[in-house]
């Protein structure tokens, strides 16, 4: 075979490589990242996870780039009360977001203090430990965009940055490293499913009116309750603005792959190991 059929079956080979890996990722499972707070304590800011992109059906958010190749959502499936899921945030339908399923089409949702009301009834919530967590480099660096993106200034002392609301909740270990200690809560929906919740600070956002899920829609909202912005809060304030579409869904989170603090650095080897949360890798939802 000569050099130059050669170089053919090799991008013959890369080209069908490639074809391959768009349609498992379009069509089976697809991975995500975490790049914010809003799903705390689940969640951490540089978690890596598996999406299952078959659980709710496909639309044209399920291809790249969301090619509209797909008329409507074709082998629909209304998600679960408690599901956690990837979907494409209205109203620009761009960015991939992710919250946890709290009303399906024709719930009744409101927020009373705190408390959230599902169909006239509370969900039940029970303290549970603190949540402790280390001040990671990745939040250190979401608080910084954070401010960026309001305009504010950035201070260049780490120190000074706040990533744990406020000084109130940010606490020394024993080594003398930044930590955070959160109110933590175990939240039950009616069909048995639990999961914990964070609820630090009385925000507007624990306060809502009436909601009724409309047809089509699913409500929306992360378990990180002040750092969310979600069902809840209006599509001007940067939030969801009440229920978003199915055919907005991408996928199920399903397990968690990798996880990192944000330490590593490329030029040292070493530190792709020693960021990694191993204890983080392979949790299920």
């Amino acid at each position: 075979m000569s050099a130059k059929e050669e170089a053919i079956d090799t991008v013959r080979f890369l080209a069908w490589l490639a074809i391959a890996v768009l349609i498992f990722r379009s069509f089976f499972l697809s991975p995500f990242n975490i790049p914010s707070e809003s799903m705390q304590p689940r969640l951490l800011i540089g978690d890596y996870l598996l999406v299952n992109k078959m659980a709710y059906g496909y639309s044209k958010y399920s291809l790249p780039f969301s090619v509209p190749l797909i008329p409507g959502r074709i082998f629909a499936k209304t998600p679960e009360r408690g599901d956690v899921v990837v979907f494409k945030a209205p109203p620009q339908n761009r960015d991939d977001w992710i919250k946890r399923v709290i009303g399906v089409p024709g719930d009744t949702v409101q927020v009373v203090d705190g408390i959230v009301w599902l169909n006239g009834k509370t969900l039940p919530r029970e303290a549970m430990p603190d949540l402790v967590i280390p001040v990671t480099d990745n939040m250190l660096e979401a608080a910084r965009v954070e401010l960026r993106n309001r305009g504010l200034p950035v201070p260049k002392d780490d120190s000074l940055l706040n990533t744990c609301y406020s000084v109130a909740f940010e606490i020394k270990a024993t080594d003398g490293t930044r930590q955070c200690r959160f109110p933590r809560f175990k939240e039950t929906l009616p069909n048995g499913k639990s999961y914990a919740v964070l609820d630090i600070v009385d925000l507007p956002v624990d306060n809502t009116t009436l909601y009724t899920v409309p047809d089509g829609k699913v409500f929306l909202m992360g378990d990180n309750r002040d750092r969310s912005a979600d069902s809840r809060v209006p599509m001007e304030e940067g939030g969801l603005g009440g229920g978003v579409p199915q055919e907005n869904l991408v996928g199920k989170a399903m397990v968690g792959m990798f996880s990192t603090d944000g330490s590593a650095s490329w030029i040292n080897p070493i530190s792709w190991f020693t960021a990694a949360r191993w204890d983080r890798i392979g949790d299920g939802f």
